[in-house]
């Protein structure tokens, strides 16, 4: 009978030198992000824009444990899930400028992020419309008996979707290597997990069809490196897919303009300064002020490059306005 299962730290925990990597990825992905939304509010970037700040932890732990091969499914927040899958913040930074040299070759924007060659199957402004996508995957490689895993990343609003229920019916029925990733963020948006949610555990909602199902803290980064490598084992080894509950915490509204008259201040402040993964894996580190200060602005001056890369990218063509539309 399926059951929830609660990650812990790992009991052999990662080296010191694997952590001041994760650290480091994490403190990227942040400063791009930042970097992104100053950007934004000064007029240079078009569209929406949706950071994921906070939730750092969860796009670095669980690309760094997956294999080259594995490949992710993305949503409307996916800037550090497209970077911790190894595209580099110059061609991500290009895409949110709508240059060429962009991932999607400056056709996607934010919410379109694609890197086929490093196995992003892209981001969806649809709520949930990577799952399927990513069971589709997973039958492809049961079928071809390739040793790879399909992970699909999605927010605590998806799991009310018809997609959601479908995708992992048949994933669960088919036993196919997926590994489900929900950010269970407790917003939907700007609805509380109260409002939209007929039970709390949403870790039951895969219980529910059986499948494997296991709570992580998502402002651990260990803690999320270990459990997506277990489910990755799990799941290549034929025993099914695996849903990990992640619980992490959006410390910015849904997105940037957001005025977030939703949730109080106060909330706000105190996540911050209590539940910042970056800070949190900074004091476990024990990194001193001048060790970080070194890192963050090696960190800035690649982001920086980054902007510098983009502005002096190729403008699409108007000709070019049609390509890939197929119907």
């Amino acid at each position: 009978m399926a059951k929830v299962e609660d990650m812990a730290r790992p009991a052999e925990a990662l080296s010191d030198e694997r952590l001041h990597e994760l650290f480091r990825e994490m403190l990227l992905i942040r400063r791009f992000e930042e970097k992104v939304e100053e950007r934004f509010r000064a007029g240079e970037l078009p569209g929406f824009l949706h950071v994921a700040i906070g939730q750092e932890a969860v796009a670095a732990g669980v690309c760094s444990a997956l294999e080259d091969d594995d490949v992710i499914a993305s949503t409307h927040r996916a800037h550090g899930h497209t970077i911790a899958k190894g595209t580099h913040v110059n061609e991500v930074m290009a895409e949110l400028y709508g240059k060429e040299e962009g991932c999607s070759g400056g056709y996607g924007g934010s919410m379109h992020l694609y890197d086929l060659e490093r196995g992003n199957l892209g981001a969806n402004a649809v709520v949930g419309g990577g799952l399927p996508a990513i069971v589709g995957a997973a039958l492809s490689f049961q079928f071809r008996k390739q040793p790879r895993v399909a992970v699909a990343f999605f927010g605590d609003g998806a799991t009310n979707t018809g997609t959601f229920h479908e995708s992992l019916n048949l994933a669960q029925l088919w036993k196919v290597p997926a590994v489900f990733v929900l950010e269970m963020n407790a917003w939907a948006e700007s609805t509380p997990m109260k409002q939209h949610a007929p039970i709390e555990d949403f870790a039951q909602r895969a219980v529910a069809f059986g499948m494997r199902s296991v709570d992580v803290d998502g402002q651990d980064v260990e803690a999320v490196y270990a459990a997506t490598r277990e489910a990755r084992e799990h799941a290549v080894s034929g025993q099914g897919p695996v849903f990990l509950n992640i619980r992490t915490y959006r410390l910015v509204g849904h997105y940037i303009g957001d005025p977030q008259v939703y949730r109080e201040k106060s909330e706000i402040e105190e996540l911050r300064e209590t539940k910042d993964p970056i800070e949190l894996l900074r004091a476990r580190l024990g990194l001193g002020d001048e060790e970080f200060e070194a890192l963050d602005h090696e960190i800035e001056a690649i982001v920086e490059a980054s902007v510098e890369f983009a502005k002096a990218g190729t403008d699409p063509r108007p000709e070019d306005a049609l390509k890939f539309v197929y119907a």
